[in-house]
């Protein structure tokens, strides 16, 4: 398994679909996800630090979390089948319950635990981008690597996934 970290949600032209990207945090991969709307706000919101004046539909699960005395321990990308990837929350006691993977980032953005992504899944749908930039730059800053992901979707489509919706 991989551990991930959110680079940014970038969307995507003609269709106006936001795509989530994800990097292993020690490797080379980018793990590309077409998610809805909503949850590419809520993802945004959270990312730039933004608390909104009533609790967010993830920011209620945290608080149920809480509340009920459980412990998030990770999100996981399980699988993905068919262009449509899967999640699981895993608590403490290894209970786990599956989530769409644009829940479960958003969920652990908000309770700060590791997101991590099955082998098999960075096997099949992960993504590596060239190490150098387009006038030959390193691109090792934040800026260069959204830089790098907005010219990736710019010649890519959920097609190239196996058509699928994302997840």
């Amino acid at each position: 398994m991989g551990e991930m970290r959110v680079v940014g949600i970038r969307v995507e032209a003609p269709q106006n679909q936001p795509v989530l990207l994800l990097r292993e945090r020690v490797g080379d991969r980018y793990l590309p996800i077409w998610i809805g709307q909503s949850e590419a706000a809520s993802i945004a919101l959270q990312q730039k630090g933004i608390e909104p004046p009533r609790p967010l539909t993830h920011d209620l699960i945290v608080n149920l979390i809480a509340a009920m005395d459980r412990q998030l321990i990770e999100v996981r990308i399980v699988d993905m089948q068919e262009g449509t990837f899967y999640a699981d929350l895993i608590f403490d006691d290894d209970l786990r319950v599956s989530a769409r993977p644009s829940d479960a980032v958003a969920i652990a953005l908000r309770a700060e635990v590791p997101i991590v992504a099955e082998d098999s899944v960075l096997d099949e749908a992960g993504l590596e981008l060239p190490e150098e930039g387009v006038d030959g730059e390193s691109t090792e800053g934040r800026e260069d690597e959204v830089e790098k992901f907005k010219e990736f979707l710019d010649n890519v489509s959920p097609d190239d996934f196996k058509g699928g919706e994302g997840d």
